[in-house]
């Protein structure tokens, strides 16, 4: 009887990361693959991506409809309740050997509560990171505690579940799964981008995503201001690329002032959610990644490209030497910015792994023939290790 193994997905980057790893799961003759997609997935405001997974070829075993109206903290507290109601459903029903979760969103919180109710081992990815400028920190710290197999994406990590009390047995260091899919993307070229956008290259170019900061005493939208008028001052000569920010607090915000920006400047446009393969062949085209998404830090620094890394949302993390930290301030980002437009990448070497991640996983998971027995855990302490 093949193994089910269970893997959840809440948003576009989270999928894009998951990906190679799905894959090469329904390509074993031993697992069967069950997913389950919930979050921004299943939401109109940000793009119904479930559909993109779909068209990936992927069946859709379960959907969990979790996320509110709202971008507040109560509606983001509620979305969580509503996402265990309806993970407990989900599981009941597949009934899976092991769930795979990847990161520290709230919607995965919510999957790895039920799962930990469950008696369903968990299988955690990219643990042990650190984000001193959002609430996912707690979030990924807390999904450590709750899951049985760790697999991180650095040597740093690796020390921080230690620290959490993991057995340091269950804890693999295999690289950022999300290298995976860029070594085996074939790119578009500029001309093949310029059609399906519909945006002309301009003689300077950037891609730009901007997340709420949860945790900051500066607002999220002050900061994206700061940003805009960072942007606005480098001229019409500069196309600027944007992707609409998470489901979190104050993303809404963020997106009527970003839908405002673009209506009077002609070299800017918004696009809700695009694709792996063109935000990877995006990332090859443009001069520079500006923002403060978690991908300026894992990803672009393999296409040896530079990121200008705003406020302190991935303060703690690993970062190569394409990364250029900047204060969200406007003259701070502008100067990081012009910074990043002279900067040479060519010998750039992304921390975060080689493209084997996936395999790596996947002979772990295959490795354990009870995966029952993962489930009572003994508390390593500091002494002990």
């Amino acid at each position: 009887m093949k193994r089910k193994i269970c893997v959840v997905t809440g948003s576009r980057a989270e999928y894009g990361l998951l990906y190679t790893l799905m894959k090469e799961i329904e390509k074993d003759n031993d697992l069967q693959l069950q997913l389950v997609v919930t979050g921004m997935h299943l939401s109109p405001e940000f793009g119904l991506t479930y559909q993109e997974i779909e068209k990936d070829g992927f069946t859709i075993n379960y959907k969990v409809e979790m996320l509110l109206s709202t971008d507040t903290s109560i509606g983001v507290a509620k979305s969580i309740g509503v996402g265990i109601i309806g993970f407990a459903d989900a599981f009941e029903q597949l009934k899976p050997d092991v769930l795979i979760l990847l990161g520290d969103r709230y919607e995965i919180f919510a999957a790895a509560q039920a799962a930990l109710v469950a008696k369903i081992p968990i299988a955690h990815i990219a643990g042990g990171d650190i984000t001193e400028g959002s609430f996912d920190e707690a979030i990924r710290h807390s999904i450590t505690k709750m899951s049985h197999l760790h697999f991180v994406t650095n040597e740093d990590s690796k020390k921080i579940v230690k620290q959490l009390g993991e057995d340091p047995s269950r804890i693999f260091n295999v690289g950022s799964p999300g290298i995976d899919r860029i070594m085996s993307l074939k790119l578009l070229d500029r001309k093949k981008l310029e059609k399906l956008l519909d945006f002309t290259f301009l003689e300077k170019n950037l891609l730009i995503t901007f997340h709420p900061v949860t945790l900051d005493y500066q607002h999220s939208t002050q900061q994206f201001k700061e940003l805009l008028e960072a942007l606005h001052s480098l001229g019409p000569n500069v196309g600027l690329m944007f992707t609409k920010p998470n489901a979190d607090p104050e993303g809404q915000g963020i997106i009527k002032l970003l839908d405002n920006f673009i209506a009077i400047h002609s070299n800017a446009v918004v696009y809700t959610s695009l694709g792996q393969l063109i935000y990877f062949s995006l990332i090859a085209e443009v001069d520079a990644v500006v923002g403060n998404s978690s991908s300026g830090v894992y990803e672009v620094p393999s296409f040896k490209k530079p990121t200008v890394n705003i406020g302190d949302r991935q303060e703690g993390r690993i970062l190569a030497s394409s990364v250029i930290n900047c204060a969200p301030e406007k003259y701070e980002i502008e100067k990081a910015i012009n910074q990043a437009f002279i900067k040479d990448c060519s010998d750039v070497v992304n921390p975060y792994g080689n493209g084997k991640s996936s395999i790596e996983i996947l002979n772990v998971i295959k490795s354990i023939n009870n995966y029952n027995s993962l489930l009572k855990k003994h508390f390593h302490k500091v002494g002990e290790i």
